[in-house]
């Protein structure tokens, strides 16, 4: 099949939507570079200690020649970069530039959704600012960002969430890229598959050895045989690789959970230790919930656990209520899928929307405990 049938961005709404993605660059790190700008030379970033099983939460680029990357063990970051000087989180801090972020993208549209402190996606299709022109409102965003809040930003254009986000990454740091609706479906044909989102380095090396490695050879597939390769997954691979996403930037998406987690430093041996300090996550838990109000809205109570050997479960069930004995018997059942110590343990619940509570209860008795 050619791999131009079906090509992307063919529905007139995607042409007609301004969207853009803006996210600051290594935004903690940036924070620290700003209040003290000797830190800009040398090898940076936000995390916990290598010592006490932290984990890089942003890094300097500086760093990331290094090969340090967010998300990655600082113990694994330290022995890539010996000299990295990793920082404790000064959340305080971070949230005051984020409020002052959030209030410039809010100048330019109500349609902003966050997706971080510092990242979010505008609509800026009906905007009146900057003559309409979305390339020279991210650009006027950026400028502002820099001389309002000291650190820089960079920014994607695009006719739709998907490819205003690739859009962003493409000039980083301190960049703009604009994708043109004329210019959509040429650009994400030529995209690695490695680029969209949830292909990880194993799918993509089993796209590759399936001969696929642009978007464009994914579009010579069918969403059949997609389906059938990958699964539900093959579905979502069918309409990235065309560049379709009809996703409206929601400025109000309700909240889905709330949750406490705990790496600890040395490993619950037992049992009965998981417990003891499940027991101590539960008030924390329920502090959050009282602080969002959402306890009306809590549906499901679960349980996380990581073993000492990184493998992961997590185990839940219908309840209403953080009720520490329904929390205990989560963690047993989980823990009983591995015996073995838990270098993580989290407790959460799961919410519904407020119009959705009166349809609880309707249906017998919760169901029990699963993954």
């Amino acid at each position: 099949m050619n791999p131009g049938i079906g090509s992307a961005v063919s529905n007139d709404v995607k042409h007609t939507r301004k969207i853009i993605h803006c996210d600051c660059d290594c935004f903690y790190a940036a924070v620290e570079m700003r209040d003290n700008p000797a830190l800009a030379e040398l090898p940076l970033a936000v995390g916990g200690q290598p010592d006490r099983r932290g984990v890089i939460a942003t890094c300097n680029y500086v760093a990331r020649r290094y090969g340090v990357r967010s998300a990655m063990s600082s113990a694994q970051a330290v022995q890539r970069c010996p000299g990295l000087l990793i920082l404790p989180p000064s959340m305080d801090k971070y949230r005051v530039a984020s409020r002052t972020i959030l209030a410039i993208y809010r100048d330019y549209t109500p349609l902003v959704q966050p997706l971080s402190l510092d990242e979010a996606y505008l609509d800026v299709t009906d905007s009146p600012h900057c003559r309409g022109s979305a390339t020279l409102m991210a650009e006027e965003i950026r400028t502002r960002i820099r001389q309002e809040v000291g650190i820089t930003a960079s920014a994607g254009v695009g006719p739709n969430k998907f490819i205003a986000k690739i859009a962003s990454d493409w000039n980083k740091p301190d960049g703009l890229y604009v994708v043109r609706p004329q210019d959509a479906d040429g650009f994400v044909a030529a995209l690695p598959v490695g680029k969209l989102h949830g292909v990880g380095r194993v799918t993509a090396a089993r796209l590759e050895r399936l001969g696929i490695k642009t978007c464009g050879d994914l579009r010579s597939w069918s969403k059949l045989d997609l389906q059938q390769t990958f699964g539900a997954f093959g579905l979502r691979l069918h309409s990235l690789c065309r560049g379709e996403d009809e996703r409206p930037v929601s400025p109000d998406l309700p909240r889905k959970s709330i949750s406490v987690e705990t790496t600890y430093d040395v490993d619950l041996a037992t049992p009965e230790a998981c417990q003891a300090a499940l027991a101590e996550l539960l008030p924390l838990l329920t502090q959050r919930i009282a602080r969002a109000a959402a306890g009306p809205l809590v549906h499901k109570a679960f349980v996380k656990i990581k073993f000492d050997n990184f493998r992961q479960t997590t185990v839940e069930t219908v309840h209403g209520e953080v009720t520490p004995a329904v929390f205990g018997e989560l963690l047993d059942t989980g823990w009983q899928r591995h015996r073995r110590p838990v270098r993580l343990l989290g407790a959460g619940v799961r919410l519904v929307e407020a119009g959705d509570t009166a349809q609880l209860g309707l249906f017998g008795e919760p169901p029990a405990p699963v993954a």
